[in-house]
């Protein structure tokens, strides 16, 4: 395994990509979590599909977008994805939630049109849906890097909105926080996150490296920085072990990060159990 992250690019590209992710994608996904907002990254995903399949019909047509990596139509498509969520948030003030179905059955709409279009799945498609690790190019490494620099940025100049935010929006607002703005911009950093993860973990699993390494966090933490960086801990876990089992089996990287994800969320929750049981004993037996 050494001998071949040595020798070979794409496994580089690939295992770089994969700890770059396994930071920034956990790293939003406490926020996004917390503000009870999970179902945005399926959302997100499916309207990046329907770019990144847009983009490979437009490639056998014109000659323009054969030369153009898939993955600047799939960044277009999920910023103007969030863009909408939230345009339509606004207009939909007292059913707010309605907007994430309706982009994601638009995402998901346009994604079978193109797809049928192109004559179908392709391996490039398959890639994109599930991951690939032999697919992520250099050019797709710093593609990934710009962006988590976006995002260590944008999280560094708006942690403290973001939290107030996320806990108590209501006091946020009327202390005169620009909340309107800072969501849209969050929107749309999360847009960037979930199109730069689909090379490595594949756009219909992304958003579980959203979620599943923060529920497991969320059963340890005692504080919502502790939150944070458990959260981080288990993805780059999840990522890390997935892309060492998907050389080995020679399998799509998502699925096993993803199931990685689940046995972590499983081992800390009955962890958790077996612990609190212990304590609860010892107590008692103080008792007696």
């Amino acid at each position: 395994m050494i001998s071949a992250l040595i020798n070979y690019e794409f496994l580089q590209n690939a295992f770089a990509s994969g700890i770059i992710i396994g930071l920034i994608a956990p790293l939003l996904g406490v926020f996004i979590v917390v503000r009870r907002l999970s179902l945005i990254a399926d959302a997100l995903s499916h309207v990046t599909l329907a770019g990144i399949a847009g983009s490979l019909y437009l490639s056998q047509t014109t000659a323009f977008f054969a030369l153009l990596n898939p993955l600047y139509l799939g960044i277009v498509a999920a910023v103007t994805g969030s863009v909408l969520i939230e345009r339509l948030r606004r207009l939909y003030k007292h059913y707010e939630e309605l907007a994430i179905p309706i982009i994601m059955s638009a995402g998901i709409g346009f994604s079978a049109i193109f797809i049928s279009l192109a004559n179908g799945f392709s391996s490039d498609l398959f890639g994109y849906l599930f991951g690939s690790v032999s697919a992520v190019s250099r050019q797709d490494l710093w593609i990934v890097l710009i962006i988590a620099l976006i995002v260590v940025v944008f999280l560094l100049m708006f942690y403290k909105e973001l939290f107030l935010l996320s806990f108590d929006e209501e006091y946020a607002k009327a202390s005169g926080l620009p909340a309107k703005w800072v969501h849209l911009l969050f929107m749309v950093v999360t847009a960037l996150v979930i199109a730069a993860s689909m090379r490595i973990v594949g756009i219909l699993l992304v958003s579980s490296l959203m979620t599943l390494p923060v529920a497991a966090s969320m059963r340890l933490a005692k504080g919502f920085k502790q939150a944070i960086l458990y959260a981080v801990l288990f993805g780059e876990a999840a990522v890390i072990i997935g892309l060492v089992i998907a050389f080995y089996l020679n399998i799509a990287p998502g699925g096993t990060i993803v199931v990685t994800s689940i046995a972590i969320l499983l081992l800390v929750l009955i962890g958790k159990k077996i612990w609190l049981g212990v304590v609860t004993k010892n107590e008692r037996g103080r008792l007696v």
